[in-house]
């Protein structure tokens, strides 16, 4: 009987959330981890372009790859000001508990 009641107890805080914490903690965890493996995506596609390069295989055009890393910023950019358009857009109370979420999911991300 201890055990159903201690569960009880530890799933206590997280039913209290409300609906704009939640969403920014499933938003902000799903953002930390999705960009985690883009960044192992690209660096294991990069160490294979210079392997490659290396071998002989291929050549690389740097001024193709600046401007593709370029864009690449340039899109971060725009979705990071999406993001904060989005949150801003949330009424004060509910903002706040959002940015709140938002900000536990990157950490525990």
């Amino acid at each position: 009987m201890e055990e159903t009641t201690t569960q009880q107890e530890t799933l206590i805080p997280y039913l209290d959330m409300g609906t704009g914490f939640l969403i920014g903690l499933a938003v902000g965890y799903t953002l930390k981890k999705s960009f985690k493996l883009l960044l192992l995506l690209l660096g294991l596609y990069i160490i294979a372009i210079f392997v490659l390069e290396n071998k002989g295989m291929m050549s690389i055009n740097e001024a193709s790859l600046e401007n593709t890393v370029t864009n690449l910023f340039s899109k971060f950019k725009e979705f990071v000001i999406f993001l904060k358009d989005r949150l801003s857009n949330f009424q004060f109370s509910k903002g706040i508990s959002t940015v709140a979420g938002f900000a536990l999911g990157l950490k525990i991300g």
